[in-house]
Order: structure tokens, then C-alpha cells, then sequence
């Protein structure tokens, strides 16, 4: 008798895990309460991408006379065709996620799930009516959601997180965003690229305080912003908002991060805005599914403890993706690797989850792409490295398609030359990080990456002028 999988959500773990239990041969129930593909699909990642898009686009237009294209009368962006076309992205997506669970035999149940004890799971449908689902292996996949900050709650209007921010049908004219973290800048670009006056506070001495990002991305995003005329404020936090009529105003004070902060940083300010975006952090989608009837193990804040097979403190019982907190990586392709894992061991595999080469895509403008360690993280460690970095202003390129800020940067060991770690900040970074990735994965040293033949003229001719670099032999760098 085939086993029975139970997976609640049906996020980017959730749906790849239920399609390789099925081809293991499970029988699979999707429980997903929303819409297929998470908040990835359907309030995140894709429909951020395409508004991006648009964005860059309309900065396109306003730079057409440099590459010899006459273009006139007003150039605007039009909120409504752009909310069409989003919509129509993820319709698209979703329909083909449920191609694949059809294919599969997977069957999809669209309702709340709550455990009722050891395997047994009740779903409350739409219709109000509840279907058991008996299990016996169960992976949770529940997801996250935006955190509700007490002192400047949402109200889904003035006060927003990333999920209204998605569906605005008006550019406003002004924006403040609470946070300057991956979230807050790009969502600082693509509103300013529509015309709104971006202003980012930031608690942390830099924007994109991330420790898997080099310290000189965040330059140069600074740099980038500052030609933009985006506005942010780092070492600073909001202390209160208060709604004046149409406006709201904010009151800016020091961060309890900072250090040897000047008097001017030291000092509050007040300024006025058309929206406050809010995004500092999320929280997990676990309460109210009934986990206590089992014993599952989490932390304060509800975050899902699980070991490298992916399974929980309950034996059978696994958990993916954001779930796990930040304690883990909370990305959606994290999240679909950690599905297979949970999967592979749900079906009696022996199979780990490796978080050692994990690469980071973040869609500013430009974009932001990293792997490995940075130089911090590998002094700390006790390496012997070397750093070297080419400019995109290098390559020939760059200077064709009018983009040539930004960087490539690899860290690798001074003795054998083994790749260590590799971060980019330029144009269609998060799409060449894919040969760091898989350079990285293989163990290779700079010397096979000089070795490797990148076609001219392309932006992959970074990595090769970087690795050239590493050894001293630099040409273009």
C-alpha cells in the first residue's frame, strides 16, 4: 500500500514536495488555503518581478535619446495595465502549478488544515464543509507573512506592507519604507522608477545589513541611489507615525544599533509622507493549525525547529522553507530544495540538506547576486584569502546596453586559489551568479574558472576577467 504524504502548503516547498513524493510513489494530499504557489507566486517574488519590469522599462524611455531613439509626448506609467498584466503572470503560473499536481495524482484541497492528532489532519473547505485527510508522513509548509509592528500597525491604506504595496493602482507621491533590508530596496527602486519621492530608514550602519552580502554591494546600491535621487537614512529608526489629514507624519530617531553616532544622528527628525511601507521582518504561519496535538517543537516566535533530513522533533512529521525562520534561509528556492529533501526522506531516503552553497538574488537596480562567504565571514573562519574585483565598466557590454555600475568581486584562498565566495552588484547579476554557483559547487579553484570559456561580448565575461585577476593575470580588470 502506497504511503500517504499530507502537506500543508502549497508554496514553492510545499507543491515540489508533493510532486517528488508522488513520483516516489506516495499518495499525496496538497492542503493550501490560498492560491497554489505561496507567497512567492502570488505576493512576493513574481508579481514584484513584474513591476520591476515596468519600472525598467519607463527608465528606459526616459534614457531612449541616448541610444538614438526619438520619443515623445508623456511618458507614465499606467497602474492598471500594469495590475492586468501582473495578474495575468501569476494566473498563467498558477494554472500550470496545477497542471503539474494534476498530472502527478496529487490531490489539492483548498482549506484551512488543523491536526487533530497523530496522523490525522481536518481541512475546512470553502463550502464550510471538513474532510479528513489520514497521513502517514506529514510535511509542513505553511509559510510566512509580513510582521504587524505594533507601534505602526497596518491598516492596508497609509500604513502598508509588502502585500498592498503589490496591488497599488496609484503611484504615490511620496513614500516612506521602514526597513532597507532586500524587501525595502527594491521595492525603493521600483517606486521611485514610477515616480514616487522614495525616502528608506534603515536601523543598521548600511542598506542590505545581510550578512551573506558584501559590505561594498551595499556601497554601491548606496551610490546607485543616491544618482537616483532615493533618499535613506542609515543608523536611524521610525519612533512614532501619526496620521495629519492625507499625509502621515513620521518621526525619525536614532538607532539603539549604532555606534559613536554623531550629534546630527543623534537627533530626531520629523518628516511627512503619502505612505509608510513597512518592511522589517516576518512571521510564521503556525498558529492555529493544531501542531500542540502533536508536539512539535518551535522557538518563541514560532519558528519550526527541523534537522538536516528536514524532520521535525516528530518522528514522520518534517517542516520546509520559511517555517524554519531565519535561523534557516528563508528563500523560495531554499524552500523547493528543502521540498525534495523532506520528500525523498518522507519516502525512507537518507537524503540531507546542504546550506553551505546557496546563492542570493536581490532585484535592485542594479541587481544584487552573492554565493559563499564574504571577506568577513571568511577571516572569521580562519581562512588565508585574497580578494579581487573587476568593474562592469570593463566590458564592452556594459557599455552597450548603457549599464555599467557595479562590480564582480571573488574570495578565494590564497594558496590553492579555491573559490571561497563570489558577490556581484550590476547589470543581470542574479542571473551570472549561476556560474559562481556551480563553481563553487564543483570545488573549483579561480585557475578552472579562468580556464572556463565565456562567449564575448557578454556580461559572463565578468567571471572570467575576475578569475584572471585572482591569479595575476589580469587583462581588461
Amino acid at each position: 500500500m502506497a504511503k500517504k504524504i499530507a502537506i500543508i502548503g502549497g508554496g514553492p516547498g510545499g507543491y515540489v514536495a508533493a510532486i517528488r513524493s508522488a513520483q516516489l510513489g506516495a499518495e499525496v494530499t496538497l492542503i493550501e488555503e490560498d492560491s497554489v504557489g505561496g507567497t512567492c507566486l502570488n505576493r512576493g517574488c513574481i508579481p514584484s518581478k513584474v513591476m520591476k519590469r515596468s519600472a525598467e522599462i519607463l527608465n528606459d524611455f526616459k534614457r531612449a535619446q541616448e541610444f538614438g531613439i526619438s520619443v515623445k509626448g508623456i511618458i507614465r506609467p499606467d497602474m492598471k495595465a500594469l495590475m492586468d498584466r501582473k495578474e495575468t503572470v501569476i494566473s498563467n503560473q498558477r494554472k500550470g502549478i496545477r497542471k503539474l499536481l494534476d498530472h502527478c495524482k496529487i490531490r489539492l484541497l483548498r482549506g484551512h488544515a488543523h491536526l487533530r492528532g497523530p496522523n490525522l489532519a481536518e481541512v475546512k473547505l470553502e463550502n464550510d464543509k471538513t474532510v479528513e485527510v489520514p497521513w502517514d508522513r506529514l510535511i509542513l509548509a505553511m509559510g510566512s507573512r509580513p510582521l504587524n509592528i505594533p507601534s505602526f500597525p497596518f491598516d492596508g491604506n497609509m500604513v502598508i506592507s509588502s502585500n498592498e504595496a503589490l496591488n497599488l493602482l496609484e503611484i504615490p507621491e511620496s513614500m516612506l519604507i521602514v526597513g532597507g533590508g532586500v524587501i525595502g530596496c527594491e521595492f525603493g527602486f521600483i517606486f521611485s522608477s514610477l515616480g514616487s519621492k522614495v525616502t528608506i530608514v534603515e536601523a543598521m550602519d548600511r542598506l542590505l545589513p545581510i550578512p551573506s552580502v558584501d559590505k561594498d554591494c551595499s556601497k554601491v546600491i548606496q551610490r546607485e541611489m543616491k544618482k537616483r535621487k532615493i533618499g535613506f537614512m542609515v543608523n536611524r529608526t521610525v519612533e512614532r507615525i501619526k496620521k495629519n489629514g492625507r499625509k502621515i507624519r513620521v518621526t525619525i530617531g536614532p538607532s539603539h544599533f549604532g555606534e559613536k553616532l554623531n550629534e546630527k544622528k543623534l537627533t530626531s527628525l520629523t518628516l511627512e509622507t503619502d505612505k509608510v511601507l513597512v518592511c522589517i521582518g516576518r512571521e510564521p504561519n503556525t498558529a492555529n493549525i493544531g501542531m500542540e496535538a502533536l508536539g512539535i517543537k518551535t522557538d518563541k516566535k514560532g519558528w519550526i525547529f527541523a534537522d538536516e533530513r528536514m524532520q521535525t522533533n516528530i518522528p514522520g512529521v518534517y517542516a520546509i522553507g520559511d517555517v524554519l525562520g531565519p535561523s534557516k534561509i528563508m528563500l523560495a528556492h531554499v524552500a523547493s530544495r528543502e521540498g525534495l529533501v523532506a520528500a525523498e526522506n518522507a519516502m525512507d531516503g537518507r537524503m540531507e540538506m546542504d546550506y553551505n552553497v546557496v546563492p542570493g538574488a536581490i532585484f535592485t537596480m542594479p541587481e544584487v547576486a552573492c554565493v559563499g562567504l564574504t571577506e568577513i565571514e571568511a577571516e572569521e573562519r580562519g581562512y588565508n584569502i585574497r580578494s579581487d574585483r573587476v568593474l562592469f565598466r570593463n566590458l564592452g557590454k556594459a557599455h552597450v546596453i548603457g549599464k555599467i555600475a557595479g562590480e564582480a568581486k571573488i574570495i578565494s584562498e590564497a594558496g590553492d586559489g579555491r573559490i571561497l565566495g563570489v558577490h556581484m552588484v550590476g547589470p543581470h547579476v542574479t542571473d551570472l551568479i549561476a556560474e559562481a554557483t556551480l563553481a563553487m559547487n564543483m570545488g573549483c579553484t579561480v585557475k578552472q574558472l579562468a580556464e572556463t570559456l565565456n562567449p564575448h561580448p557578454t556580461l559572463s565575461e565578468v567571471m572570467f576577467e575576475v578569475a584572471l585577476k585572482a591569479l595575476d593575470r589580469s587583462l581588461h580588470g
